[in-house]
């Protein structure tokens, strides 16, 4: 059986990962292939409960505890659920993955990326998506959806401004620096055409002898 592909979408919060997630699970499905859309954290009954903490845990984390728990949710979503879903042939759409833990928890919280890259990949045994779709989008363009959704804020959405600057810079770094996994697109686009943007790369993808195992 040939394996999956996998597909995380990345991005600041407010950049429409949801959206395009969605969009593109309709146009797989149409395609006729299995599709396993999960996100991070929260992905398993173990990441609901990381979620939690991370995101709504009411007074201070601390910055390696926190990036402790991201490592700790990644290293069972993925022997869990994503690896077994690329073993079926599944196509897996993923909202947020190690790229996150390294902009937000490495810049973010001014740790040291790389350290932050390392762990994650220790904790998957160095597992890798085919394809990354980053949503790039100014901070400022960003909170401005959050405030129209009219919906509290969770513990990162919340942080100034300054913190979200850094994290968008990492993204963007990570993307240069892997120009063969990433997709950037401006998020500010219409819904519609970043859709096209993605299914294009995806579509590549998905043709014979562009799938490489990347996280056997």
């Amino acid at each position: 059986m040939t394996r999956g592909i996998w597909i995380t979408l990345e991005g600041g919060d407010g950049a429409g990962k949801t959206t395009q997630a969605a969009l593109l699970e309709e146009w797989l499905r149409e395609q006729g292939r299995a599709v396993v859309r999960t996100r991070e954290p929260g992905g398993t009954e173990v990441g609901t409960l990381v979620r939690d903490i991370v995101l709504h845990h009411r007074g201070d984390i601390a910055p390696r505890a926190e990036a402790l728990l991201y490592a700790a949710d990644r290293a069972h979503h993925v022997a869990t659920h994503v690896r077994p879903a690329l073993e079926r042939g599944d196509v897996v759409i993923q909202d947020r993955y190690l790229d996150s833990s390294v902009a937000y928890q490495g810049a973010g919280r001014v740790l040291d990326g790389a350290e932050i890259r390392a762990l994650s990949l220790w904790a998957t045994e160095g597992a890798l998506p085919d394809v990354t779709v980053l949503l790039d989008l100014a901070p400022d363009l960003a909170r401005g959806r959050l405030d129209a959704d009219d919906k509290p804020f969770d513990r990162l959405e919340a942080e100034k401004s300054a913190f979200h600057e850094r994290v968008r810079a990492s993204f963007l770094g990570l993307a240069a620096a892997e120009p063969g996994r990433f997709l950037v697109v401006d998020a500010s686009r219409p819904v519609e055409e970043i859709a096209a943007a993605i299914r294009e790369r995806v579509g590549v993808a998905l043709s014979p002898g562009e799938n490489d195992v990347s996280a056997s």
